[in-house]
């Protein structure tokens, strides 16, 4: 081992980086970041993102990039209210078949016979039933694939049965009509 260390070349010792002929000139970086506080006017310490006087949230820094794009989204925006009123007024003056009022929130709840809470306890526990039968979709390729999709339904089942209990238990009408 010792032979080793005595038979080195001596390029070994020498520094890893050459003098350099032309010193490098580095750019300042320009923050992204304020550097002071807007609340207290501290200065923000070096990559910190709160102010440690105030506890005030680092704002980032404007910039000519940022107002442009700002100035962008703001025209996408004004673009995008239009087009939206447009399509709202063309839609009020359609005509909806009449079968659609049966699909409103409140018919439903007048067919079924259900409180609000428990007609949407229903529904995510109808929600969750589904939920059950599209985890079967999966396809498993080993046998601790298909058991992991099994716990995944089982799961799925496991809630819908507490949103049905939920649904029953929030059940006013039926309570009400006990009592009398």
């Amino acid at each position: 081992m010792a032979e080793v260390v005595q038979s080195t070349p001596q390029e070994f010792w020498r520094p890893p980086s050459p003098v350099m002929a032309e010193p490098v000139s580095v750019l300042p970086s320009v923050s992204a970041m304020a550097e002071a506080c807007q609340h207290c006017g501290s200065e923000f310490l070096v990559g910190s993102k709160f102010c440690h006087s105030c506890g005030g949230r680092r704002p980032h820094a404007l910039s000519t990039v940022t107002k442009q794009d700002a100035a962008v989204l703001a025209g996408i925006w004004e673009q995008t209210v239009v087009v939206t009123h447009s399509a709202l007024t063309a839609w009020k003056g359609m005509e909806f078949p009449s079968w659609l009022h049966y699909l409103h929130f409140h018919e439903i709840k007048r067919q079924i016979g259900l409180s609000t809470a428990s007609l949407i306890a229903f529904v995510i526990g109808l929600g969750c039933v589904a939920g059950a039968l599209l985890v079967g979709l999966l396809t498993a390729k080993t046998l601790i694939d298909w058991q992991a999709i099994q716990f995944y339904r089982a799961e799925w089942l496991l809630a819908a049965t507490a949103a049905f209990v939920a649904g029953i238990l929030l059940n006013r009408r039926a309570s009400d009509e006990n009592d009398d």
